[in-house]
């Protein structure tokens, strides 16, 4: 089977959804699937005439095709066009766009499936949009050593500086138990936002916590495997989240979460009880929480347990490459 997939060129950072592309890319090609990976550069959501054009040309060719929903959300006369052609369009949601709704609509109704990463995802994007043909394939995870930790603890939250992650949020928390001995490390793009990363930086510096928490900036490969290898526990705050794949990536290392009620992230936890899912409505809880880990030796064996028992039943990329490759062919 020939599969042409189009990712969006203004992502450059290290994004969950630009992971899950290349993985489910590389695995599709495992398993005998031919992949041409083709980049739109556009101003996207929506984009320009010309770039509305270049995906119109991508899309010509009578194939199967794969798009990136924050690619094709916002061309559905384009999606429309192709399917007159005798082109299959397979929209990948990762999340529902924040704006745009009439043309998403447009677009989802158009395509001849979509493909979301969570039950969350597709719930989110049916409750805006009424139902749809969805396909939940559900991101895999590398297989990964079990984290030898650290003493005292070490923290960390791997994910883009960026507002909707909330790193702030843990900062403060953070800077309320000072008196217990942690260290942690804030692993992510600096350069997606550098407004909310000088924030970060700065409420670093207000908590008087420099020589507690590293902001590191993207980590990949030994030095990102380093980072895990030394933790203990993972925390992802974000307050919305498709799936939140560093949380299965967490428990890949047998690292214990916590994570946002409400979110996806809920979901990529499971029922392991390797680590906890918090309201956060009220930001104490998380004061709360990470204080009695710290001082509960008892509970952080439990939760390292557990996240340790939980790597044993995650899933593959192929499990994720399989489920696409039988809905698209």
């Amino acid at each position: 089977m020939h599969l042409r997939f189009l990712v969006p060129g203004n992502v450059r950072h290290g994004s969950g959804g630009n992971k899950y592309n290349a993985k489910l890319a590389e695995h599709l090609t495992v398993l005998g699937a031919t992949i041409e990976t083709v980049t739109v550069d556009g101003d996207w959501p929506v984009g320009s005439p010309t770039d509305r054009q270049r995906f119109a040309d991508m899309l010509d060719g009578g194939t199967t095709v794969i798009a990136d929903g924050l690619v094709a959300s916002g061309a559905p006369e384009e999606i429309a066009g192709a399917l007159g052609k005798g082109t299959k369009v397979w929209i990948l949601s990762h999340m529902a766009l924040a704006d745009h709704h009439d043309l998403e609509a447009k677009a989802l109704a158009a395509a001849t499936g979509i493909i979301c990463p969570s039950a969350h995802a597709a719930a989110e994007l049916q409750a805006k949009h009424g139902a749809l043909n969805i396909l939940v394939a559900r991101p895999g995870v590398d297989r990964a050593q079990i984290a030898e930790g650290s003493a005292p603890p070490h923290i960390v939250a791997v994910a883009a500086l960026l507002p909707n992650k909330r790193q702030t949020l843990l900062l403060e928390a953070l800077g309320q138990v000072k008196d217990l001995p942690w260290t942690a490390a804030l692993v992510g793009t600096t350069d997606a936002n550098p407004a909310y990363a000088g924030e970060v930086r700065a409420a670093v510096e207000h908590h008087g916590l420099e020589n507690r928490i590293n902001v590191t900036g993207e980590l990949t490969g030994e030095a990102l495997e380093d980072q895990w290898h030394k933790a203990d526990l993972s925390v992802l705050l974000s307050e919305s989240e498709s799936f939140g794949m560093v949380v299965t990536e967490s428990l890949a290392h047998g690292v214990p979460a916590i994570v946002r009620q409400g979110t996806g992230a809920v979901e990529a936890l499971g029922n392991t009880e390797a680590g906890a899912a918090l309201d956060l409505s009220d930001p104490n809880n998380l004061t709360e929480t990470i204080k009695t880990w710290l001082r509960d030796e008892a509970l952080q064996q439990a939760w390292r347990n557990n996240a340790i028992t939980a790597r044993e039943h995650l899933q593959g990329w192929d499990a994720t490459a399989a489920t696409v490759l039988k809905a698209l062919t």
